[in-house]
């Protein structure tokens, strides 16, 4: 796996597509690593004419793991949000965006499409308010803007992410977990099939795992907090994706995402998720073309796909 050193840290990274095409960053969610992306999407987006970057975000994958910062408590940290009371992280979401754009430097790209997945929504959305010249155009999934009062994870996506496995130290009792887990907030009207959900989900336990990081990511999250005159700074062309079934980060996430960008384009997807479901890459690889090819005016009506 080739490893390049940027802000500071060692970041794991891979590619996709010939370097001479238009270059596009994804930045993958909570918890999650390069692998997560689906390999279909990957290489329908080097069909489609980009240069794909994907990468390890710290603290997750064979990125730099700040284990010497401990692992934080996740109940004293609600805790202290819900007060809000100064939040102690060991980064914040804008430095998880200057590993991005220290990506982008290492391979001497001057400006990149952007695509975001849930956290890596967050961080896309960052990157882009900051450094708008960096950013042809920015696609945000199944992300929000962090502003207080929005409706948070169901009862029941907030309890099995909060449940452990029965034993940690057997893969397929992990493996298990973690398919009922992505069963709950994945796609209700895309179920990923069985076995490929499975495979999935071995490879990524195989590679890595990190449980520290994850929520040292989780803290950085709450630590950065709202993001309400991130997103209304942002002015790169932007695209908000968000599954009217999320039960993880609920629809509204994307709603106030959409409505705070100038000039952003929400579209609904019903049926979907927290997942990439196999399902949907079609779909997505569409929004995404038409997108980064300025063939998708601004509007601020949501476009409601039904299941076909």
């Amino acid at each position: 796996m080739p490893i390049l050193t940027a802000n500071g840290i060692r970041i794991a990274y891979e590619t996709a597509g010939d370097p001479k095409d238009t270059p596009l960053l994804l930045i993958m969610g909570l918890g999650m690593q390069l692998t997560a992306w689906p390999d279909d999407f990957v290489e329908g987006l080097v069909e489609l004419g980009f240069y794909v970057i994907r990468f390890d975000n710290r603290d997750s994958g064979l990125s730099t793991k700040f284990d010497h910062a401990g692992t934080p408590s996740l109940a004293l940290a609600w805790l202290k949000k819900r007060l809000r009371w100064p939040l102690r992280s060991a980064y914040t979401l804008a430095d998880m965006a200057d590993d991005a754009l220290g990506v982008l430097t290492a391979f001497g790209i001057a400006r990149a499409h952007v695509v975001g997945v849930s956290m890596g929504g967050m961080i896309a959305q960052i990157l882009a308010a900051r450094h708008p010249a960096r950013v042809i155009s920015l696609t945000s999934i199944m992300s929000d803007s962090g502003r207080r009062g929005l409706p948070g994870p169901t009862r029941e996506a907030r309890a099995v992410l909060m449940r452990p496995a029965r034993n940690a130290r057997d893969l397929d009792s992990v493996v298990t977990h973690m398919v009922h887990t992505m069963r709950v907030i994945g796609s209700p009207a895309y179920p990923t099939p069985e076995r490929l959900l499975r495979e999935r989900i071995a490879r990524s336990i195989e590679r890595n795992v990190c449980p520290g990081g994850v929520a040292r990511q989780l803290v950085a999250i709450a630590a950065t907090g709202d993001r309400s005159e991130v997103l209304k700074s942002i002015r790169v062309p932007t695209l908000v994706i968000h599954g009217a079934a999320d039960p993880l980060v609920p629809l509204a996430g994307g709603q106030d995402t959409a409505r705070l960008v100038p000039g952003s384009r929400l579209e609904v997807i019903e049926g979907m998720g927290h997942d990439l479901p196999p399902q949907l890459i079609e779909r997505l690889l569409a929004l995404i073309d038409a997108h980064a090819h300025g063939k998708m005016s601004p509007d601020s009506t949501a476009r409601l796909f039904e299941k076909q």
